[in-house]
């Protein structure tokens, strides 16, 4: 899976899933933007993916605010001449039952959850329409397709990329360009690592693997569909987690 010459932007890239992934697409040839509203996050990332010779470059970005996108893309374009591949995986959560759930925490999960998919979509599908070619791979979750209790908030966003990348897939599988989504399980980071250690063993009694996903297990199934090897695979929701939810 070889990315030379290729440049590919990361949202939510400072850590954890999004951090894998910078690393994975990087080790195979690719130019890396590293963004985040964490820029310092951002930029330690990138710092580490040159320091083992790759290109990485980091920049701040609130993926909510559309004139935020265009700024980050626009610097992308004037320093890297393009844009090959783009990665949405920044998101939050806002975590209660729905009836504590404030409006504002809603709102707040869903502007970056699904509203920054869409500002981060429409800026790099002009690039890539120009240039009629391009990969999409947007990052949703298990609880988009399975639900789960006190995360209305984040499995409804998270179910509407799913809707949000099949229907991109529709419109520019013409000019070339692929949308997919990957669908982690509960995966090995900063959020499940503060979880008890009791909850974290009930969990692994639900997969049938027995065990917490990787971000290296994420970022390679990303890896792989923004590769020549998946040219004809768009419109699709691969799900990364060890056989708790199988998709028919």
């Amino acid at each position: 899976m070889d990315l030379k010459n290729k440049v590919a932007v990361v949202t939510g890239g400072a850590q954890g899933i999004g951090k894998a992934i910078c690393q994975s697409l990087a080790a195979v040839g690719g130019a890396v933007v590293v963004s985040d509203m964490n820029l310092a996050g951002a930029e330690k990332t990138a710092a580490e993916i040159t320091a083992q010779g790759q290109e990485a470059l980091a920049l701040q970005v609130n993926v909510a605010d559309e004139t935020s996108v265009k700024d980050m893309f626009d610097t992308v374009l004037s320093r890297l001449g393009k844009i090959d591949i783009l990665i949405n995986n920044a998101g939050i959560t806002r975590d209660t039952l729905l009836l504590r759930m404030k409006e504002e925490d809603w709102d707040a999960v869903l502007s970056v959850n699904l509203k920054g998919v869409f500002h981060c979509m429409k800026a790099a599908l002009r690039p890539m329409s120009k240039q009629r070619s391009g990969k999409i791979v947007t990052i949703s979750s298990i609880v988009g397709a399975i639900g789960n209790a006190g995360q209305a908030n984040y499995a409804a966003s998270k179910a509407a990329v799913i809707g949000l990348t099949k229907t991109v897939a529709r419109e520019y599988a013409g000019r070339g360009i692929t949308v997919n989504a990957v669908a982690p399980g509960f995966i090995e980071t900063a959020m499940t690592a503060a979880l008890p250690q009791a909850v974290q063993d009930t969990l692994k009694k639900q997969i049938p693997m027995a065990r917490l996903g990787r971000p290296s297990d994420v970022a390679d199934a990303v890896a792989f569909l923004v590769s020549d090897r998946a040219n004809y695979i768009t419109g699709q929701v691969i799900h990364v987690n060890g056989g708790m939810y199988m998709s028919g």
